[in-house]
């Protein structure tokens, strides 16, 4: 089995399908973007795979295990991580002292946490920011800082939602270089992102989704020309 399955997802609220019948799997070491217009259903999925919502029917596999019925907090647990299309970090607590929070996940030790914070926020570019509470940091900072905190917790699979939305091309490529990063660590990573240029730079494969069904599923290239993509993107015309 792959290192991560989805099989077959559907949400429904009442009687809207958010997600319809959608299946994709990674391997240990891909990038996988997943693109589709807004209200697509893209963070409905990575709320799903965080049990943030329960599935309607389907199944998900992470190692072998299937974890579509865990917990939120049993999934981070095994090993996946999620940031969040809007941060919200902890805004009176210093960068440092919200990274270690997601440390406490894996010790007990203050110091250890510490220890791991301190790497973690240097891995990040946070280091001369670690003292500065975290409201007062500018939008690329604070995205770092959920990017961090999720680290923190020492995932093997990471879910980056909107990394790069509101950033100048400058903060944006500071954000992939660290994506990268992040990768050639050993991270595997689902990213959702709307912009195009981010997705066809970083992505291993790419899952587009409309109504919450897949539309098409390959490397950028082949993604970024087929039909069905375009036409969600663009409409009929352009198709």
């Amino acid at each position: 089995m792959s290192f991560f399955v989805a099989r077959k997802l559907v949400k429904r609220f009442g009687g809207l399908t958010a997600v319809s019948d959608l299946s994709f799997f990674l391997e240990k070491g891909e990038i996988l973007g997943v693109i589709g217009p807004n209200g697509s259903g893209k963070t409905t999925v990575f709320n799903l795979i965080s049990r943030f919502f329960p599935l309607t029917s389907g199944e998900i596999f992470f190692k072998g295990t299937r974890i579509d019925q865990l917990p939120a907090h049993k999934i981070c647990e095994l090993g996946i991580g999620r940031t969040f299309q809007v941060v919200k970090p902890l805004k009176r607590m210093s960068v440092i002292d919200n990274v270690m929070a997601g440390a406490f996940l894996r010790t007990n030790s203050i110091g250890r946490a510490r220890q791991k914070a301190e790497e973690i926020t240097d891995f990040c570019a946070l280091g001369q920011y670690k003292n500065v509470e975290a409201k007062s940091l500018p939008i690329a900072l604070r995205k770092r800082l959920e990017i961090a905190r999720s680290l923190a917790t020492e995932p093997e699979l990471l879910l980056l939602d909107e990394t790069c939305a509101g950033l100048n091309p400058r903060e944006s490529e500071g954000a992939i270089a660290l994506i990268r990063r992040i990768r050639d660590a050993g991270i595997t990573i689902i990213i959702v992102e709307h912009i195009m240029k981010v997705m066809m730079g970083i992505s291993d494969r790419i899952l587009a989704i409309n109504f919450g069904s897949q539309i098409a599923l390959g490397k950028p290239q082949e993604v970024a020309g087929h039909p069905e993509v375009i036409k969600a993107y663009l409409g009929d015309a352009h198709a």
